[in-house]
């Protein structure tokens, strides 16, 4: 059956303490949706900060990105949560994020400048982080919600983060090549 696409927003609370970089949420983002039509994709995401009680604690929310997941167009964000202590203090499922995670997942598919891209969770995750490492460069509003602690680790991810999309995509069969 033929049905229009739906919007849903998707966030990934992140916070950083003495320790990493944690994903609050443990193994994925939070999802809500469909988002309806007399609200708006940022009420939604701010009641999925709520009911995961993370609202009260969000100094920074940054749209990072959209894609197509299955029958709806998913927002993403990035939300940064402050713990006020130790992460698992106030989130225990929370999971470390740092360079490891990144060194240890790899990097993403690659795809042709004209095809859609085909991201991992993961991958939306780090792209995530990678936006606020560009934010702490760039937006001195953004960056002054960014403490000493995140100042430490995004430094530390540099490198990963700035060579996730280094490898250039090969056309193979099947594959559209850029016009010239």
């Amino acid at each position: 059956m033929l049905e229009p696409m739906t919007v849903w927003v998707e966030v990934w609370p992140v916070a950083a303490d003495e320790a990493s970089l944690w994903l609050v949420s443990g193994n994925d983002a939070w999802r809500a949706g469909p988002v309806m039509a007399d609200s708006e994709p940022h009420a939604e995401l701010e009641l999925s900060l709520h009911t995961h009680g993370a609202l009260d604690h969000v100094r920074l929310l940054h749209s990072t990105s959209w894609r197509v997941d299955g029958p709806r167009v998913i927002l993403t964000y990035v939300a940064v949560v402050h713990p006020g202590g130790p992460v698992r203090s106030a989130w225990p499922e929370a999971l470390p994020i740092g360079l490891d995670l990144a060194n240890a997942v790899g990097k993403p598919f690659t795809n042709a400048p004209v095809d859609p891209p085909t991201p991992r969770y993961i991958d939306v995750l780090l792209h995530g982080i990678r936006h606020l490492r560009f934010l702490l460069d760039t937006d001195a509003t953004n960056a002054a919600a960014l403490d000493h602690h995140w100042r430490r680790f995004l430094a530390n991810l540099q490198p990963a983060l700035a060579r996730m999309y280094d490898q250039e995509h090969e056309v193979g069969e099947g594959a559209r090549a850029i016009p010239e």
